[in-house]
């Protein structure tokens, strides 16, 4: 860079940003069965920890779901692969993708109460509620370049309420404070953002910003009370 005498406070300035090399938007939905097994759930304040409800007559289940916040996408693979697109040779990238959710299911019973379920315990095993989503993505996004989800919505609902059975002392297998949940399926809808993008430093010509005016403060004018002319004077 070459330094320049410029008017009007316009200076070269070089920054730090990443570059996309390439950008789609997509929607993706898939159901998932929840495997069979007992799963603890936290009561709202005013019930005891670990205490299951006596019927789950009337109850309403209900799911949410985020991206796993220690891995939310891993990039299988990345394999080359040429294309022809408007009569032009070109060589884009097939990308294995792995995308992991945490679900969190919601029990709101008849009476108002609602439990949900704990961030581990499934089948006694202490695993989170953990999905994977496995998908192929061909865009150009070269070995390299950092390939970046997010996620402009992203919802999950039943599908299948499943069987839910209360863990009692009647029903051996399922420990009191836990719910069997079998045959659960959830829909999951993503609307997902998909990013090919690589730092690099740029040179451009940029003007400094200046502070805007002070807002202009006065004292309020004395304001008269409405009247009311028709009954006086």
């Amino acid at each position: 860079m070459q330094a320049k005498n410029l008017s009007g406070g316009q200076e070269l300035i070089c920054i730090n940003v990443d570059k996309v090399y390439d950008w789609i938007v997509k929607e993706r939905s898939f159901d998932f069965v929840l495997p069979t097994g007992n799963i603890v759930f936290t009561p709202t304040a005013g019930v005891p920890t670990g205490t299951a409800p006596t019927t789950l007559t009337g109850a309403v289940v209900t799911c949410e779901v985020t991206p796993d916040p220690v891995n939310p996408v891993i990039i299988v693979d990345r394999e080359d692969r040429p294309f022809v697109i408007d009569g032009t040779p070109v060589t884009l990238q097939q990308l294995n993708i792995r995308k992991n959710f945490v679900i969190r299911l919601c029990i709101t019973l008849a009476d108002g109460t609602v439990l949900t379920s704990a961030p581990s315990v499934v089948g006694g095993t202490n695993a989170s509620l953990l999905i994977s989503r496995c998908e192929v993505v061909t865009m150009c996004a070269p070995e390299g370049t950092d390939v970046e989800i997010t996620y402009t919505d992203l919802d999950c609902f039943i599908c299948t309420p499943g069987v839910l059975t209360v863990g009692t002392t009647a029903t051996p297998g399922i420990p009191a404070g836990s719910i069997n949940i079998a045959g659960l399926t959830l829909s999951i809808v993503t609307c997902q953002s998909i990013q090919s993008t690589f730092p690099v430093t740029v040179e451009f010509l940029a003007e400094f910003c200046e502070p805007r005016e002070e807002l202009a403060t006065e004292c309020p004018a004395p304001i008269r009370p409405l009247q009311c002319p028709v009954i006086f004077p």
